[in-house]
């Protein structure tokens, strides 16, 4: 799929604010020790994530995420523009890159709210924004190595 560069544009600050309201609903009516059985594998939970993917490097600080989020904005701005063929996996990228980042600059963490779980093992709490992450990182892996190159070379 082929998308114009204001569709990708569309299609991120739409990622955007899906992500910013529903984090915005749970910061509202989920206390951090409630926990919201939505269906045998999902709860709806409210966690402050100071850290990057996973929680990891939490000692790096908020500063840090927010300077590299600034370069990966303009970096996907800039693949927008020029590759056509990965628009659609970069505005997920590009939608989910700032509403974290909207998260950390507004409240210092990102909220995460997004607890899949079979049994007892849960995986990580997550949000919104990185379900668009995640999705436009195999987007583009499945376009890099799936999808035969249109030039037939």
């Amino acid at each position: 799929m082929n998308l114009k560069p204001y569709q990708a544009f569309v299609i991120a600050f739409i990622v955007y604010i899906v992500d910013q309201v529903s984090k915005l609903a749970v910061k509202r009516f989920v206390s951090p020790a409630d926990v919201i059985n939505v269906t045998p594998f999902l709860n709806i939970v409210y966690l402050e994530n100071v850290g990057s993917a996973f929680g990891m490097f939490k000692t790096l600080g908020n500063t840090f995420f927010v300077t590299i989020s600034v370069f990966a904005i303009l970096f996907i701005t800039c693949m927008i523009l020029k590759d056509k063929d990965n628009r659609l996996p970069y505005s997920l990228l590009l939608g989910g890159a700032i509403g974290n980042m909207t998260d950390r600059l507004v409240y210092g963490y990102v909220i995460d709210f997004i607890d899949f779980y079979v049994g007892r093992y849960h995986w990580y709490v997550f949000n919104v924004a990185d379900s668009a992450l995640t999705c436009g990182i195999v987007l583009m892996l499945i376009n890099v190595f799936f999808v035969k190159n249109k030039g037939g070379s």
